[in-house]
């Protein structure tokens, strides 16, 4: 019998190999239980040492219930699934994996920069259906001499940054976390988000979700925008107001948007964004590659072993948890 038990609560497309390669270095055993309800996801956790989690819930009700849980990690960087509050109450460690996905993150949001700009996806589309006709796409404006406004400059943003210069863009960033001194060794000018609004062509979206962050751009902010400006977002769909997004879109208070993530996904077949021209939307896949799903599985993993070896996963996203988590577990 293993000594420690990892629960994957969730459907789970790949297999465990890699993470049973790395965990067997503490004799631990994965095992994947698909949960559609907190019951299910209780149920299924209630005895593990750690979770994995991907896209499940864990609310407060269900860390009340995990008496053996000692570090739950997100196959990933954003933790907005996890009530990481709860879990420093218990005393549980919550971890990432903050160093995922910078390239192909980086590398998808500069793809839709150049399929919404250059109206690429729209024109394609019109092709497929018989109408050639380049003037279909008027007006396209020169990138070079552009201002491309960042909403967060953590390691994607600064990644866009660097991707984006040869391009020719002046870049602007609003973060609000951030010192002027380290937005200057990117080249990137630090400005409020009402000047980011006003001035950019071009905004991308890089923040995390929080509650300070859901809904932070809506129709104030897309309003102040530039008619001839686009926003994209490859970091969460609820940092948008998606109904304003769509009247934004359809009323022409700007000329496009291209979204890896909504509010709600998958969408509804009855979603109004999905009947226009003027977005690109894809599947929420930008961090998606083969060989950042393996270093992710890895590291996720490697967490969870630090853990139990050192006392401290590598990645903590609560690290206040620490005194809580050696009281509750070198009793």
């Amino acid at each position: 019998m293993a000594k420690y038990k990892v629960v994957i609560p969730e459907r789970w497309g790949s297999t465990t190999e890699i993470e049973n390669e790395v965990l067997g270095k503490i004799d631990a055993e994965v095992i994947v239980i698909p949960c559609k309800t907190e019951e299910e996801v209780i149920e299924a956790s209630k005895d593990a040492d750690a979770l994995l989690i991907g896209g499940a819930k864990i609310s407060r009700r269900v860390m009340a219930a995990l008496k053996k849980c000692r570090v739950m990690v997100r196959y990933g960087i954003g933790v907005d699934s996890l009530d990481v509050k709860a879990a420093t109450d218990y005393g549980i460690y919550v971890a990432n994996v903050p160093d995922f996905c910078i390239d192909e993150v980086s590398d998808t949001t500069m793809g839709l920069i150049l399929a919404t700009t250059r109206k690429i996806a729209m024109l394609s589309s019109l092709v497929k259906k018989g109408t050639w006709n380049r003037a279909s796409a008027k007006p396209i404006y020169r990138l070079r001499g552009q201002t491309l406004g960042l909403v967060a400059l953590g390691n994607i943003g600064r990644a866009v940054a660097m991707k984006a210069r040869p391009f020719g863009f002046r870049i602007i960033a609003y973060d609000p976390y951030l010192s002027s001194e380290v937005a200057g060794d990117y080249q990137v000018e630090l400005v409020d988000l009402d000047k980011l609004l006003r001035d950019s062509d071009v905004i991308s979206i890089h923040a995390p979700l929080t509650e300070r962050t859901r809904h932070m751009i809506g129709e104030t902010e897309l309003r102040k925008m530039k008619k001839t400006s686009y926003l994209i977002n490859a970091a969460r769909g609820p940092i948008v107001d998606g109904e304003a997004l769509y009247r934004a879109l359809k009323e022409g208070w700007i000329a496009g948007a291209g979204l890896d993530v909504l509010e709600a996904e998958p969408p509804k077949a009855d979603n109004p964004l999905l009947s226009l021209e003027n977005v690109v939307i894809t599947p929420h896949y930008a961090a998606y590659t083969e060989e950042s799903y393996r270093e992710v599985r890895a590291k996720a993993a490697e967490n969870i072993v630090l853990t139990f070896t050192e006392g401290r996963p590598k990645y903590p996203v609560n690290p206040e948890v620490k005194d809580r988590f050696v009281a509750r577990w070198t009793r």
